[in-house]
């Protein structure tokens, strides 16, 4: 208990599914009360880190209902209206002006320091007018403020991705920032994933060489395939043969999607209505072949794929083996370097630096959107340690 005592304490704004708190609870911190306005996310944050967060709008939360006393104040204030990918950001964006909320709380509660984290477009938002005003604004209340653009692939973190970190205290000392420890030596996208390259991606947990693996599932829909069927099929005649041969094995679909591991991907290889059936990819292919003991007449025509022509846009990212990932987003996350399929929602965990046995939850679009909004799980517990010597 007296240990727990000697904890500096910590309130999280805008804590999402809990990228920033784990790195600071890796470095000793005790998070007393944390907020967000994602539900997924803040199931995820409460399944893993703690009940001690809440689900509201931080506009109406009185700074009377949070609690007294900490040293510092986490807020990665949501950077919609400030990144660079927005070409209509504006000073009038609403989204823009959460960081006062950050401010009204540092105000009312006067902790030692406060930490904030956003995207590098803040810095060149109306020329510089915007950071210049939020600096302004701490300042004003009696707090030494400095910013820095960091990547963390300079950190040890395996993705080229930059954020400004704004620091304030009213200790009277030195705003430090950490040290870089990878500048010369970046950690690559196969150091960090490279052992699940060829595990297939599944709804369930799974095990491997005695560790669980959790949430290995990925976009694989056909816009995001870069290798294609060299031969055009029939969706509503493979799905008569596999409904054949499975009744005649006996099997029924929810057996065969727990065989794989799905939760209902399997069951849209049986069905053609409304457009919803699905054609099996070719590893799924050969693995129901062999549950099913099918004939080889449709093998060529449904496994034989070939690599398409593509077109460059942003949501055509692939990842290299050889280098740090691109910035995991919010929105979608890069190819696989098989070109097969994006990378899947464990990869992006993995890229961000949260351990394995941190369980995302919501529907998959939520988990990548979780992790995309996430600060890096080693970068922040970097930045926690060098705080912590001030404290």
């Amino acid at each position: 208990m007296q240990k727990n005592k000697k904890r500096p304490k910590v309130v999280s704004l805008f804590a999402g599914c809990g990228g920033l708190d784990l790195g600071f609870i890796n470095a000793g911190y005790e998070i007393i009360w944390a907020n967000d306005f994602f539900p997924e996310a803040v199931e995820t944050y409460e399944k893993n880190i703690g009940k001690h967060i809440t689900s509201d709008d931080i506009s109406k939360i009185k700074s009377s209902e949070i609690p007294d006393n900490f040293d510092i104040l986490l807020g990665g204030f949501p950077c919609q209206g400030f990144s660079i990918a927005n070409s209509n950001r504006s000073m009038e964006d609403e989204r823009n002006f959460l960081y006062r909320e950050m401010l009204r709380i540092v105000k009312d509660k006067k902790p030692k320091m406060f930490l904030a984290e956003n995207v590098k477009g803040l810095l060149s938002m109306h020329k510089g007018k915007v950071i210049k005003m939020i600096v302004k604004d701490f300042e004003k209340i009696g707090y030494k403020v400095d910013y820095k653009l960091v990547n963390s692939a300079d950190y040890g973190v395996p993705q080229q991705r930059e954020r400004v970190i704004i620091m304030g205290n009213k200790i009277k000392k030195e705003n430090i920032f950490p040290k870089t420890t990878h500048k010369n030596n970046h950690i690559t996208v196969k150091d960090i994933v490279g052992d699940l390259a060829k595990l297939r991606t599944r709804d369930s947990s799974f095990k491997t060489k005695g560790k669980t693996i959790y949430n290995h599932i990925a976009r694989t829909n056909v816009h995001d395939k870069f290798w294609g069927r060299k031969h055009k099929v029939d969706q509503h005649k493979i799905c008569d043969y596999l409904k054949k041969w499975r009744n005649k094995k006996g099997i029924s679909t929810k057996k065969v999607d727990e065989h794989f591991g799905y939760k209902h991907t399997a069951g849209h290889w049986f069905r053609k209505d409304n457009g919803s059936g699905s054609i099996p990819k070719p590893e799924d292919w050969k693995k129901l072949k062999k549950l099913l003991g099918f004939d080889n007449k449709n093998d060529k025509k449904v496994t034989e794929l070939e690599l398409k022509e593509i077109k460059f846009e942003q949501s055509l990212r692939i990842n290299n083996w050889k280098r740090p990932s691109d910035t995991i987003t919010a929105t979608g996350p890069e190819i696989h370097p098989n070109k097969k399929r994006r990378m899947s929602v464990r990869e992006c965990a993995r890229i961000q630096t949260f351990p394995d046995d941190f369980i995302f939850y919501g529907s998959l679009g939520n988990m990548y959107k979780q992790i995309g909004n996430a600060v890096p799980v080693l970068l922040a517990e970097k930045i926690a340690k060098t705080m912590k010597n001030n404290l």
